[in-house]
């Protein structure tokens, strides 16, 4: 069943825009916030609040269609020993708790707050939890919930926020097959709600040439069209790319992966690229945004119907440059028409060539002179 026909026969399908917008098959950009706000407040000397919700209406104007932030205390992610995993040269903190730290301050209140603001503006809100409480408190908030890439393998976690019955996004960033493949029969069984699998390269930022992209098609190819991952009623698997590389110049990163089967696209949001820190480096600001829809919009235009059949602009080329049967010389009512009197050259507006065997025996109903276009009415 396709995801449109499935989504077709809910009652009302979704609120996620998100999830709405993918099982149609229509192309979904997540503004990937995260913390990124605290730099932006610092920049402007705005507070944390004003400098969240500028983000988000940022995101808005750009035609953007969700953003999402991330929900955890530090205590509860990392412990104090955690090693950094990113460039250093453009986030400087080798603690993992360190950096945590520093972007832990909003909690249920703040993020309520924001939950509002988005419906207010009309773009879907959603938080990445990385606890027990986040997961909790945003349940209210959220139509979707957000897996990330370091949680694929803590399977009680997962299976929590699974357990809330909603639509899934998961990142499968550094992991293998089979940790996709347990992760994803697990958040099943507890879960039969739309799943989308984003490709993810744990790398921050991804170097073009290790975007490994051909992943997509892999992840659509093992999952999307394996039935054994849908539910009893057919809920889909959407395919989906959480994107790390520093934007380019005409968005070829996100419209190969939207070519290759990723509907739905989350990456890292910013008003500033040349802020230091954090995830400012390798995220999208908003006119890089407006290239990726304007481009993806190209795209649906090249892409056109899947329909097997003439298009309605092809009509007056198919009958001017198709060929009919034409006679090769001047023919008196009465005669049997021979292979020798005909031939077939264009336009295609008389009797088609296929029915040539068809037409050679018959006797002619009129006089025709040579390089006639047969008619059926000139035929007895």
């Amino acid at each position: 069943k396709s995801t449109t026909a499935w989504c077709n026969t809910q009652k009302g399908c979704y609120m996620s825009t998100i999830i709405d917008r993918a099982l149609a098959g229509k192309f979904v950009l997540i503004a990937e916030i995260g913390v990124n706000y605290y730099d932006i407040a610092t920049k402007f000397d705005i507070s944390l609040m004003d400098a969240a919700k500028l983000m988000i209406k940022e995101a808005k104007d750009a035609g953007i269609h969700a953003v999402k932030f991330q929900s955890y205390k530090a205590g509860t992610l990392a412990a104090k020993a955690s090693p950094s995993y990113w460039d250093t040269t453009e986030e400087p903190t080798t603690s993992q708790y360190e950096l945590f730290q520093k972007f832990d301050h909003f909690g249920e209140a703040e993020y309520r707050e924001l939950k509002d603001f988005c419906d207010m503006l009309g773009i879907e809100f959603l938080s990445t939890a990385f606890d027990l409480a986040s997961a909790d408190y945003l349940d209210s908030m959220m139509d979707v919930y957000k897996i990330s890439s370091s949680d694929l393998n803590n399977l009680p976690f997962v299976e929590y926020q699974a357990r809330k019955g909603k639509p899934m996004l998961i990142s499968v960033g550094a992991s293998n097959e089979d940790e996709i493949t347990r992760t994803l029969s697990l958040v099943r069984s507890a879960n039969d709600q739309p799943i989308a699998l984003l490709h993810c390269v744990l790398e921050y930022p991804t170097p073009y040439e290790h975007a490994n992209l051909n992943k997509i098609t892999s992840l659509k190819k093992s999952y999307a069209e394996d039935p054994i991952y849908a539910d009893k009623n057919g809920s889909p698997i959407l395919i989906g790319y959480s994107d790390h590389t520093k934007p380019d110049t005409c968005a070829d990163v996100i419209k190969t992966a939207y070519n290759l089967g990723a509907v739905i696209v989350e990456k890292h949001f910013t008003l500033d690229k040349t802020l230091k820190g954090n995830d400012h480096y390798h995220a999208m600001d908003p006119d890089d945004a407006k290239n990726i829809l304007k481009g993806i919009a190209f795209i649906d235009t090249l892409r056109g119907s899947y329909d097997l059949k003439c298009l309605d602009s092809e009509a007056s080329a198919r009958s001017n440059a198709r060929r009919s049967i034409v006679t090769t010389c001047d023919i008196k009512k009465g005669a049997i028409l021979t292979p020798e009197m005909l031939t077939y050259k264009r336009p295609g507006t008389g009797i088609p060539p296929e029915k040539m065997n068809e037409i050679i025996g018959r006797t002619m109903a009129v006089d025709v002179k040579e390089d006639t276009i047969l008619q059926e009415g000139m035929l007895s």
